[in-house]
């Protein structure tokens, strides 16, 4: 039998699967900044403020689940549209209607949406890129949803200092949303042209990386709970690791800022740091995917980890030491290095690890797990900081670092060849 699908290119991907993409997390960039601000405008405390800003992460976790069961059944494309007109829906009720409320719901919202948003676009890459790109691949996702949310915060300032308004950064999103399904309908759906028939030839070739069990499990995985209770070995050995990697990058993002105010540092030298630090992340992306597709997952997922957690280790140590403000530039610009060597690594194993022919059950639990870790890092740190102090705080998170290494040492070789096979 002959099959038609044409092969592989990544000019069938570019536009179609990453334009979007940007578009989201651009409209998104822009909006996650200031949304202490219109909530404080509203009326509520710091403290309101900040629960209303983590609604986000909230609605992102509890729509993980959610997501992978809808992107089964109505596919990726579909799944997309309608992520972005929630989106929409959410941010016109915070506008309509001018409470703190409102805005929280919103915020719900879209988290829900991104949830769906990501998934969707996760799962079609696991099904349609072949494994000895597959790494590049997702690895470039990651850093088109970091370079939108780098830059939409620009655009964000330049919008408020014209309009004087915080809540006009609000359509900035409305209108990335609608560009969204613009492109989503007038750009060819690369899930159309190469789903069905490359899916059904995944079964017979050997161009992806399969998983140990994999063939077995794939038509038992059509729903969320099933593909939950199909995969609990890997979900909770390898997603433990893949949480604990979650949990210690989502750390460094509030461990970073809380430092440079505990060692005193001005606000502006601060910002300078950390903003060379996100570039050096960003600037790894596909070094990043290169590294996992030509040795393997662990040779990013390891270094990332271990970086990240001795650089929290430093700063525990070097709070009160002389020259305080150079070790922290120096741990910056190490968590700078260290992210953006495991760019793509969770987005990568979870790729690896899902049933090809319906992979997006499997993903909305990996992720929930991933999620999940995400959200109890700010948490946890805000506690042991009120309980003990910060430099405890950072200690815990860069032990947990070299947890996850261990995990994901010793677990990602049963499931996950350490080198993908290549096939042309």
């Amino acid at each position: 039998m002959t099959d038609s699908t044409p092969p592989f290119s990544w000019r069938s991907i570019i536009l179609p699967a990453y334009l979007p993409t940007f578009l989201f997390s651009f409209g998104e960039g822009a909006i996650i900044p200031v949304i202490p601000v219109v909530a404080t405008d509203r009326g509520a405390s710091l403290a309101l403020a900040g629960l209303v800003a983590a609604l986000l992460m909230v609605g992102q976790l509890a729509g993980d689940l959610p997501a992978g069961w809808l992107v089964s059944r109505i596919g990726e494309h579909n799944a997309m549209i309608g992520a972005s007109m929630l989106a929409v829906i959410g941010i016109l009720i915070a506008l309509v209607s001018p409470t703190v409320a409102a805005l929280g719901v919103g915020v719900f919202l879209l988290g829900t949406a991104t949830a769906v948003f990501g998934l969707a676009r996760h799962a079609f890459l696991a099904s349609y890129v072949p494994g000895r790109v597959r790494a590049r691949a997702l690895s470039t996702l990651a850093g088109v949803f970091r370079g939108g949310w780098a830059v939409g915060p620009f655009v964000a300032a330049a919008l408020i200092a014209w309009t004087g308004s915080s809540e006009a950064v609000f359509w900035v999103l409305v209108a990335s949303c609608f560009a969204v399904v613009v492109g989503l309908l007038v750009l060819p759906d690369p899930e159309r042209v190469f789903g069905a028939a490359r899916l059904a030839r995944a079964a017979s070739v050997t161009d992806d990386v399969r998983t140990a069990g994999e063939a077995e499990a794939d038509a038992a995985s059509h729903g969320v709970f099933r593909a939950i209770v199909t995969h609990g070995a890997v979900l909770a050995r390898i997603g433990s690791g893949v949480g604990l990697l979650s949990a210690i990058r989502a750390s460094r993002t509030v461990i970073l800022p809380l430092w440079a105010v505990s060692i005193g540092m001005p606000p502006e030298t601060a910002a300078l740091v950390i903003g060379v630090s996100a570039a050096i992340d960003f600037a790894l992306f596909y070094v990043s995917g290169q590294v996992m597709d030509r040795f393997g997952r662990l040779w990013s997922a390891i270094p990332g980890l271990v970086g990240l957690g001795t650089g929290h280790l430093v700063l525990a140590f070097t709070h009160d030491v002389p020259g305080a403000d150079a070790w922290f530039a120096a741990v910056a610009v190490l968590f700078g290095v260290a992210n953006g060597l495991s760019s793509g690594v969770i987005l990568t194993l979870g790729a690896d690890l899902a049933p090809r022919p319906n992979p997006a059950p499997f993903l909305g639990a990996f992720r929930t797990i991933s999620d999940a870790g995400q959200a109890a890092a700010p948490l946890a740190i805000a506690a042991v900081t009120s309980a003990a102090s910060i430099m405890v705080a950072s200690a815990m998170m860069g032990v947990l670092g070299f947890v996850g290494a261990g995990i994901l040492w010793r677990y990602v070789p049963r499931y996950v060849p350490r080198r993908p096979r290549r096939t042309d």
